[in-house]
């Protein structure tokens, strides 16, 4: 995928796992937060008992939520989560139950993306000989990375988006993916009621490569840190009168400070415009919501999309005289 092969880095396979990765139940999202919390510090095998306790509590705080957590009719894994949450079994029932009926898919499948395995593995499968998976030195190595803090809530914010689409169940020409630029959520709504999803930072960050989409400068998820990532609109809001949709994600990037603040009213230039195409072609790749989102919004061929974006960046700069902008890079181009 061209994806991680443009920029080969652990992070990026990770992040090809999450973004691109067959989804058919949640249960690779749980299996990755339960990867994050684990004990690294100890030995490299972790037992399924030992993986079950924060893998099932990820899954029964969503549940609470979003009972939708699987495209199949049922699970009795689910339900077993369902009746912790009710208070019907405790918590040494659930871990046996997970154990036993939680990983049996998961675990096979993690690193399979569009039909395939990728070539950098985090854990090797020793169910059989060992009784729980071993990590590899990938795992390690990524939990030292720079943007291992973000993949957290970059892996929590697909999750939202997916089990979103899933408990709307509705025909994918109506499902639509909406911003809100006070509280900084993404949003969808259902019988014309508005339904919250997710932070737009973090939904976005991934399809970035956690990097500034002007500069390449690093950026930071974290409330508070000082490389905490804007969002921005690529065609700048004040031309909302002549781009219809403006505040669809096809529109939004994360950049950082100084890019937003120096880009201010101007309008990124033609290399950038076609920057911005890649990056959504990512959201096309990542299937529902985003996918269905990007099509509604501009087009179901590649060579629609990229018309759609040239012909909104064309009228925004003869309507509102917009002069084009130029950022200095920080970091190599990745998309």
């Amino acid at each position: 995928m061209h994806f991680y092969q443009a920029d080969p880095t652990l992070e990026n396979y990770w992040r090809g796992v999450i973004l691109f990765g067959r989804n058919v139940a949640s249960y690779k999202f749980a299996l990755a937060h339960a990867l994050y919390e684990v004990d690294k510090s100890a030995s490299d095998l972790v037992t399924l008992e030992q993986l079950a306790v924060p893998f099932s509590r990820h899954l029964c705080q969503h549940l609470l939520t979003a009972p939708k957590q699987i495209t199949s009719r049922g699970s009795k894994y689910l339900e077993a989560c369902a009746q912790f949450n009710r208070g019907e079994i405790m918590q040494d029932k659930l871990t046996e139950t997970t154990v036993r009926l939680g990983f049996n898919n998961v675990i096979d499948a993690f690193h399979n993306v569009n039909a395939g395995e990728i070539e950098k593995r985090f854990f090797l499968d020793e169910r059989k000989t060992h009784g729980g998976i071993r990590l590899t030195e990938n795992l390690y190595r990524l939990s030292e990375r720079q943007q291992y803090q973000n993949l957290a809530r970059e892996t929590t914010a697909r999750w939202n988006l997916v089990e979103q689409a899933w408990t709307m169940g509705i025909s994918r020409n109506l499902l639509a993916v909406e911003y809100d630029a006070e509280s900084q959520l993404l949003f969808s709504r259902v019988n014309a009621r508005r339904v919250n999803i997710t932070s737009c930072r973090n939904s976005l960050n991934g399809y970035q490569k956690g990097r500034c989409f002007y500069c390449f400068r690093p950026i930071s998820l974290t409330p508070g840190h000082s490389d905490l990532a804007d969002v921005d609109h690529f065609i700048p809001w004040m031309a909302r009168d002549e781009v219809p949709n403006i505040n669809g994600v096809w529109n939004l990037v994360l950049a950082c400070k100084s890019c937003n603040s120096s880009k201010s009213a101007r309008l990124p230039g033609t290399r950038l415009l076609a920057r911005l195409h890649a990056r959504n072609e990512y959201f096309i790749q990542s299937r529902l919501p985003l996918h269905e989102t990007i099509v509604n919004q501009t087009g179901r061929q590649p060579e629609q999309r990229r018309n759609y974006l040239i012909k909104n960046w064309d009228n925004a700069r003869i309507s509102r005289l917009f002069h084009t902008w130029e950022p200095q890079a920080e970091g190599e181009a990745i998309f």
